[in-house]
């Protein structure tokens, strides 16, 4: 079985998709020089991982930042800013934990944590003495950001406006961990997290039903009632699909775009690049940008309101795909097309429905066919026997109209697994290819 492969063909268009927009993570870039650093077991890091300052450490490792501060300790001390453990446990709201774990907003958790990071040794001694009005200030691991130490008139020591309960809680060659009561949050991350917040609330809004449609004339009985903002369309997303012109209402209200609507071909980026930056779907990213215009579709659908489920193989799955699986025309397309649900699902709420119903069947946009999923061993299945594939990164991307859910295997219709197997048996049979249907992107 011949594998699937791409030489510089695969290089190239990654160029043109950095240029245009879907650009790879900073932080991939450094990994080659993190490669070549080694840490010392006596510094600071190892410190971190193995202090009473577990959240935070957690937190350090979630954010992949042990390779930037791994080269950071390399080139001079640093010192650590550490919130306690109540101050991330129960200090913080719920919802902000939540943004901040998701793997959308990596950069906004990395943003965070390095706000807590000076990039050179501060001691006890280096605050200033006196009255609370004299303040010195240092700059930040945060890109330009810098942070305030003060001493109040009662000698308390002030990081910005968090009390230091535990002065050299750790002290190192290479760094000097100091214990503060509670976690600083940067202006930009909080104005990212209520702009995100303001978008949810706005996509939330449940429509109250669609109007009738003449199934002659394909058109609105009736006309449609005002649309409220972050409504869906009306009509289903397979009337968008159709070739001529687009039957969807005007796009649907939101805060993205220049005209106060939501702005689809942000968000796909967006999604994408979290693939790239979450590691392990490449694969899937340069089918959607360089094989295909789907990207493109899903901007545009996405636009007109339109919500979509990605389940998105992982590189090692797509890496099993043949040669001939791909090169008939518009074979990546209907692959694709099969892994679209036209609903807004997330891990939890696929969960609860097999776990609650046993089997479910989801609408894909490879009409007729739909995916069938259930519970198994904790997760969820889809597909059936040696064609099926689990649940296996949840929750990758969800802004409320996009969610991308990781899967460990590459679906097909069972109908075309059938044909598939008698070709392999009956080789004078003749190859057949499925036809691209109406309604598809590249039909």
């Amino acid at each position: 079985m011949k594998k699937l492969f791409f030489s510089t063909s695969f290089f190239f268009p990654f160029l043109l998709l950095i240029a245009s927009g879907y650009a790879l993570p900073a932080a991939n870039s450094t990994s080659s020089n993190s490669e070549a650093t080694t840490i010392n077991s006596n510094s600071v890091l190892v410190a971190l991982l193995d202090s009473r300052y577990t959240e935070l450490s957690e937190l350090v490792e979630k954010a992949l930042l042990l390779h930037i501060l791994e080269e950071a300790v390399g080139k001079h001390s640093v010192t650590i800013f550490a919130p306690k453990n109540e101050a991330l446990e129960r200090g913080l709201d719920p919802e902000f934990k939540r943004f901040l774990l998701e793997p959308g907003n990596l950069r906004s958790l990395q943003s965070l944590l390095l706000f807590h990071i000076v990039p050179k040794r501060i001691v006890s001694g280096e605050w200033p003495v006196g009255n609370a009005s004299e303040v010195t200030r240092h700059p930040t691991m945060c890109r330009d950001d810098h942070v305030e130490l003060t001493t109040l008139d009662s000698g308390e020591k002030m990081f910005g406006a968090a009390k230091v309960i535990d002065p050299h809680a750790v002290d190192r060659p290479d760094g000097v961990i100091h214990g503060i009561e509670r976690l600083l949050i940067p202006r930009p991350v909080q104005m990212e997290f209520n702009n995100r917040r303001s978008l949810r609330s706005i996509s939330a809004v449940k429509p109250e039903g669609a109007p009738e449609v003449d199934p002659r004339t394909n058109r609105l009985k009736t006309p449609a009632p005002p649309a409220k903002p972050g409504s869906p369309p009306a009509l289903p997303v397979y009337y968008a699909l159709a070739p001529g012109p687009s039957l969807a209402p005007a796009p649907a209200p939101g805060p993205g775009g220049p005209h106060h609507h939501f702005d689809g071909e942000r968000q796909i980026k967006d999604f994408i690049q979290t693939l790239l930056q979450y590691g392990g779907y490449n694969e899937m990213a340069d089918i959607l940008v360089n094989l295909t215009s789907l990207a493109t579709e899903m901007g545009r659908l996405v636009s007109e309101g339109y919500v979509l489920t990605v389940l998105a193989p992982n590189d090692e799955a797509m890496a099993k795909l043949t040669t001939d699986q791909l090169s008939e025309p518009g074979a990546p397309e209907q692959i694709i097309y099969y892994h679209i649900i036209p609903e807004y699902q997330t891990e939890e709420s696929m969960y609860n429905a097999v776990r609650r119903f046993g089997k479910i069947r989801y609408d894909t946009l490879r009409v007729p066919h739909n995916v069938v999923a259930q519970e198994a061993d904790g997760s969820v299945k889809f597909g059936h026997g040696d064609g099926s594939a689990y649940l296996f990164d949840p929750d990758i991307y969800t802004d409320g109209r996009i969610s991308v859910q990781g899967i460990d295997g590459v679906l097909f219709p069972p109908e075309e697994k059938k044909e598939t197997e008698t070709e392999t048996k009956n080789v004078s049979h003749v190859k057949v290819v499925a036809k691209p249907r109406r309604g598809m992107f590249g039909g």
